[in-house]
């Protein structure tokens, strides 16, 4: 799925960056309170903190910057395990937490940003929505690949089923962090929700494997 094109006026990449990810954090900001129909571009350029006018030099119009917010989400997501890579391709258990511990703190730092793209992203438009939808995808087969090489590896023992499968529950307790926090994060700090969370699913997964060992 190729990846959408939003036209920006100017030729400065840096400066477009700069200025995109300042549109990123002000809508947010709006999308979460106001929802993203009823917030206005003169107000997203008023949050980030520029004119309306030069607002348009980077976008078109709204839906482009609700497609930036998405499209952020999945590149610090990517870039957090590119900067392990070493470590997750070795197929080790330890690696593959280790991967999960990275994928929970990104959650952690975008919870806001995770928050607007579930609740909005019904209205980005039909020439964008497919590829957000792949790029979700390709968020589950980051954690499905670690799973694999352990499996390979001896460390796991799992039908392909069970891999993918377990790659979206990691996606989606991943993802509770920000979207229960109004409860969550009363009860737990983020490290010991993480730890809890890796106990929990690879306690699971061991006892399945002993079981299956002993009926053997």
């Amino acid at each position: 799925m190729k990846k959408q094109q939003i036209q920006a006026s100017v030729k400065d990449e840096r400066l477009v960056e700069k200025r995109r990810d300042e549109m990123i954090k002000g809508a947010v900001s709006l999308f979460k309170k106001k929802g993203f129909h009823r917030t206005t571009t003169r107000e997203i350029a008023r949050e980030s903190g520029f004119s309306i006018g030069t607002l348009y030099e980077y976008i078109r119009k709204k839906e482009d910057i609700l497609y930036l917010v998405c499209d952020s989400i999945y590149d610090r997501v990517h870039t957090k395990f590119e900067q392990h890579k070493m470590d997750l391709e070795h197929g080790t258990l330890e690696g593959l937490k280790q991967g999960i511990r990275n994928y929970f703190r990104v959650v952690d730092e975008l919870q806001d940003e995770f928050l607007v793209m579930y609740q909005e992203s019904k209205s980005l438009t039909k020439e964008t929505l497919p590829y957000v939808l792949q790029k979700e995808k390709e968020m589950a087969l980051l954690l499905e690949k670690m799973l694999t090489r352990c499996v390979e590896n001896g460390e796991l023992f799992l039908s392909k089923e069970q891999v993918q499968l377990l790659s979206h529950n990691i996606v989606v307790l991943g993802q509770m962090w920000g979207f229960r926090r109004w409860v969550i994060q009363k009860m737990f700090t983020l490290d010991e929700y993480i730890d809890m969370q890796i106990d929990f699913l690879f306690n699971g997964i061991l006892r399945n494997k002993n079981s299956e060992n002993l009926e053997n």
